[in-house]
């Protein structure tokens, strides 16, 4: 993983260019009083993530949203025309802040105005991809490879379309299952990449006013582990048809004999379709593969669609 400085010392701070009817503005992490202190900026996040959990006391926190944040500021790349990703941040506008999939994350958002406010420099895209970095970190996950240059977008003008964001449903096991593949595929992941980036569901819970779903994926939903391909292998996973003594009203889900965890219909594809029930036994008994595999994948994803100035041997002759 390269340092926060030596990143920092092999960006050129780009122009100000037009895409469509959109301004993409530069923003450079340096600003007058020297460069954008990476490390300053995850600890106030970190401090954000440990302040609110303190404040609600449930044990809960901004851990799983801010790694969803991330997620779904660049999971709308597709790899056939560098359309898409985290760059220029065009889910603060609409179309993209009312999208369905982006239900709950406007007050992720708002919650990391105040470091925004504090580092001016570091651009929205940065703040929300380091967001999703920071708390995979500081649940105890991998160290997470990661650089700036993401510049923000003016408007949502550029916005792909709606559609590309995964869902839990596509109303059976096999249409579901394809959709996984062609969500991910569109990005240029492969099986074991996918799996692994599904892995992220070891952290956070549904939310019945956000997604229609309810409750969390494994009992430590602060604490990123292989916990949650565990589970998937080890426990019974039955259809859920009540929810604190009443019918349950809500879409298609699971939930383990206990009825406190959940599974959506996308998890349990990863253990009905053969090749990506090879990959989750394996990070099941091997964490450190899985965290390996996650860094990597996660890394990755955050930067697809980024236009990072070229490593600086290019422009030797």
């Amino acid at each position: 993983m390269f340092s926060a400085t030596a990143r920092l010392a092999s960006r050129a701070a780009p122009a100000a260019f037009v895409v469509g009817s959109a301004t993409l503005l530069t923003v450079s992490p340096v600003d007058a009083k020297g460069n954008v202190d990476l490390k300053t900026v995850k600890t106030d996040i970190a401090d954000l993530i440990d302040k609110d959990a303190e404040k609600r006391g449930d044990g809960t926190a901004y851990t799983g949203t801010f790694v969803r944040l991330a997620w779904h500021c660049a999971g709308t790349y597709a790899k056939a025309d560098n359309s898409g990703g985290s760059n220029g941040a065009r889910m603060r506008f609409n179309p993209e802040a009312n999208w369905g999939a982006n239900a709950g994350l406007g007050g992720a958002r708002a919650a990391l105005e105040p470091i925004k406010a504090k580092h001016p420099s570091i651009s929205y895209g940065d703040l929300y991809t380091l967001a999703g970095v920071t708390a995979i970190e500081e649940a105890a996950g991998p160290t997470i490879p990661f650089r700036l240059g993401r510049e923000d977008a003016s408007s949502g003008s550029t916005s792909p379309p709606d559609g590309r964001l995964p869902d839990a449903d596509k109303g059976s096991m096999p249409k579901t299952t394809s959709h996984i593949r062609d969500v991910f595929t569109r990005m240029g992941f492969n099986d074991r990449e996918m799996v692994a980036l599904c892995g992220a569901h070891a952290l956070g819970r549904c939310h019945t006013d956000a997604s229609g779903y309810w409750g969390p994926w494994t009992n430590a939903e602060t604490t990123f582990s292989n916990e949650y391909f565990r589970l998937l292998v080890e426990e019974d996973w039955t259809l859920k048809k009540t929810h604190k003594g009443k019918p349950w009203t809500g879409p298609i889900q699971y939930e383990d004999k206990t009825g406190n965890l959940m599974m959506l219909p996308s998890d349990i594809a990863l253990i009905q379709d053969p090749e990506f029930k090879k990959v989750v036994e394996i990070y099941a008994k091997d964490e450190d593969a899985f965290f390996k595999d996650f860094a990597s994948a996660f890394s990755r994803l955050l930067e697809l669609g980024v236009p990072f100035p070229a490593p600086w041997w290019k422009f030797w002759a």
